[in-house]
């Protein structure tokens, strides 16, 4: 068993797909596809399975990418230790978030400090972006809802408040706020069922007993932002996340504390890997906390188990 098979096996295995696979390891897909039938026949074991023209991991392909996972986020930790010795002046780290509202300071402070080292972003939901970090496809992640965990360290980081928006023609719109229940009845766009805005929306409403009608679902904020201004319907955004526009006016729900919140997290056996630590470094500084003190520190209560 060679190295380079498994990095092919792990490469097609985190997308399912030969030819991704191959564009993102830099070689052919024909090379790709060779390393993985060795791997297979080498040791007589079926690692995918065709079903139409998608691939699906068998349960021996999947027990093998846990250990893949690990084995690569080792190697990548044992790359960051030796690179240390350069002052931090090369490396890779890589980050999710929940958008790049919640983590533009972090990155910010991180790329005064460390100019050299690459950053890579990648934004989604919080279920998305819990999952890369998991998976071992990130470093730290930035999410607006963390459910109790053993393996993992959140830092309560940001909380922001949600706001409702409206077209400027609408009954709301000359108004600074409005009360929970005058979005009884109302037409409502939603993020998908993954978003904390929406969770922390109709957690809200239902504590007031108020009934919005949901009109339509969209899982993306700018095309939330762009529905309400045609008048399809109310939508509601973090109010960082909120973009002045003419067309729309953004009003505080006054009786109702509906928030959202930003949280730093990352695996609890990578605390001290090189670049986590340099990140949660400049976060301390954000927090005006310094590094040796968080680690001191106990889990936020919504992680203790």
């Amino acid at each position: 068993m060679r190295h380079t098979q498994l990095r092919s096996f792990h490469a097609v295995a985190q997308r399912l797909s030969f030819t991704v696979a191959a564009r993102e390891l830099g070689v052919s897909q024909p090379t790709i596809t060779t390393q993985v039938k060795s791997l297979e026949q080498e040791f007589g074991v079926e690692l995918f399975v065709r079903r139409g023209r998608r691939i699906e991991l068998t349960e021996t392909g999947g027990g093998l990418l846990d250990i893949t996972r690990r084995l690569f986020a080792d190697e990548k930790e044992a790359s960051d230790y030796l690179n240390e010795t350069r002052g931090l002046k090369t490396g890779h780290l890589r980050v999710g978030a929940v958008g790049p509202y919640h983590v533009t300071d972090m990155l910010a402070a991180f790329n005064a400090r460390y100019p050299g080292i690459y950053v890579s972003v990648t934004v989604g939901n919080s279920r998305e972006s819990l999952r890369d970090l998991l998976d071992y496809r990130t470093d730290v992640a930035v999410l607006a809802h963390v459910d109790p965990d053993a393996r993992l360290v959140a830092i309560p980081y940001r909380r922001h408040r949600v706001v409702v928006m409206c077209p400027a023609d609408h009954d709301f719109a000359d108004r600074r706020s409005i009360r929970a229940r005058d979005m009884e009845g109302q037409r409502l766009i939603v993020r998908e069922a993954g978003s904390t805005t929406r969770r922390a929306f109709d957690q809200a409403m239902r504590e007031k007993d108020v009934r919005p009608r949901i009109v339509m679902e969209i899982g993306s904020r700018e095309s939330i932002r762009e529905a309400v201004a045609k008048g399809i319907g109310l939508g509601v955004v973090s109010e960082k996340e909120f973009i002045p526009d003419p067309r729309i006016r953004a009003l505080q729900v006054s009786d109702a504390e509906i928030y959202t919140y930003a949280h730093v997290v990352h695996l609890r056996e990578r605390q001290n890997a090189r670049l986590v630590r340099a990140f949660l470094g400049e976060l301390a500084g954000l927090l005006k906390v310094s590094p040796d003190e968080r680690l001191r520190r106990r889990p936020p209560a919504r992680l203790r188990r």
